[in-house]
C-alpha cells in the first residue's frame, strides 16, 4: 500500500506544479484578483475528476480480466510518465500570462480542467492501470493512490496561489526549478517500474 501512496503523491505533486493550463489560471487569478480566487481555481479537479475516474472504474472492470489490453494500456503510460519526468527536469518556469474569461472563478478553473487533455490522458494511461494493480492487493491501497494524488494535487495548486500572492517571481526562482527537477527524475523512475511491469504482464519478462 506505501508504495501506491508514494506513487499517488509524486504524480499529485508533479501534476499540480507543471506547467499547464490550469496552473496558468490559477496565476493569473491570484496576480489578477487575489489568492482566494488563485484557490478557487485549484480546487477545480474535485468537481471535474469524479466523472472521469467513475467513467475509469467502469472500463477497468472489464479490462480486468485481460493482462494483455492491461499491458498494452501500461505501456503508453510509462512513456507518458518519462516524457513528464524530462520535460519537469528541464522546465523553465511558468508564463503567468493568461487571457481573461470573464466569470466565477471556480467555474473557469472547472471549464479549463473539463476541456483539458491533461487528466484524460493521466487517468486512461496512467491512472487507471495504478488503480487496477492496487485493486489486486486490496482496497486500501486503491484509496491511498487516490488520496495521496489529489491531495498533493489540490494542495499543490493552493501553495503556488498563496506563494504567488506574496512573491510573483517565485515561479522564475531556483525553488521551483530545484523542485521539479526532483519530481522529474521520481516521475522517470516510476516510468521505468511501469515500464517493467507492463513487460511482465504481457509476457516479455
Amino acid at each position: 500500500m506505501l508504495h501506491f501512496l508514494i506513487f499517488g503523491i509524486t504524480l499529485g505533486l508533479s501534476a499540480g506544479f507543471s506547467p499547464g493550463p490550469l496552473l496558468s489560471l490559477v496565476i493569473y487569478e491570484t496576480i489578477n484578483n487575489n489568492v482566494t480566487s488563485g484557490i478557487k481555481v485549484a480546487l477545480a479537479p474535485l468537481a471535474t475528476d469524479v466523472p472521469i475516474i467513475l467513467f475509469t472504474f467502469f472500463v477497468l472492470t472489464r479490462l480486468s480480466q485481460s493482462d494483455i489490453l492491461l499491458g498494452i494500456i501500461t505501456l503508453p503510460g510509462s512513456a507518458l510518465l518519462f516524457y513528464l519526468g524530462i520535460q519537469n527536469i528541464f522546465t523553465k518556469g511558468e508564463n503567468s500570462r493568461q487571457n481573461k474569461i470573464s466569470g466565477n472563478t471556480f467555474l473557469k478553473g472547472i471549464l479549463v480542467n473539463l476541456f483539458s487533455l491533461h487528466p484524460y490522458l493521466f487517468w486512461f494511461t496512467i491512472g487507471a492501470p495504478a488503480i487496477s494493480k492496487a485493486r489486486t492487493i486490496s482496497f486500501a491501497a486503491s484509496l491511498a493512490f487516490i488520496l495521496g494524488f489529489y491531495i498533493c494535487l489540490i494542495s499543490s495548486k493552493v501553495l503556488i496561489a498563496i506563494l504567488v500572492g506574496r512573491a510573483k517571481n517565485f515561479l522564475n526562482g531556483k525553488i521551483y526549478h530545484y523542485l521539479m527537477r526532483i519530481i522529474g527524475l521520481s516521475l522517470i523512475i516510476f516510468s521505468l517500474i511501469l515500464f517493467l511491469e507492463a513487460l511482465t504482464i504481457l509476457g516479455f519478462i
